[in-house]
């Protein structure tokens, strides 16, 4: 085994430890919480992970097979960010005050 080989092994499994403590602190962030926000931030950390974790295994058997299976992950992982940021900022929205946009179009001054 040469030198460079001998690098190239040290650093993927130093990037496999390196995922999977990250993934014991997610998974203690996802559990305690606290909020619905910090929840939802950690599993989309999640797919990252996930891709990361895809991308070290591919990187390490030096196979392309998995690249379109982190580029779903991660169109996913975009998606459901987004959803569960418009869910959570409908869900705080102050009661009774109107939208601004809604107020321009009709003309009227928002309070």
């Amino acid at each position: 085994m040469s030198a460079t080989e001998t690098v190239d092994r040290v650093l993927l499994i130093a990037a496999v430890v390196v995922i999977i403590i990250a993934g014991a602190g997610l998974l203690t962030r996802i559990w305690l919480g606290p909020s619905m926000l910090d929840r939802a931030i950690s599993l989309d950390v999640c797919a990252a992970l996930i891709i990361a974790g895809l991308g070290a295994k591919s990187a390490f058997a030096r196979d392309p097979f998995y690249f379109p299976i982190m580029l779903v992950l991660a169109f996913l992982g975009f998606t459901g960010s987004v959803g569960i940021a418009r869910f959570i900022a409908v869900r705080d929205r102050p009661p009774g005050r109107p939208r601004e946009d809604s107020a321009k179009r009709t003309g009227r001054d928002a309070p």
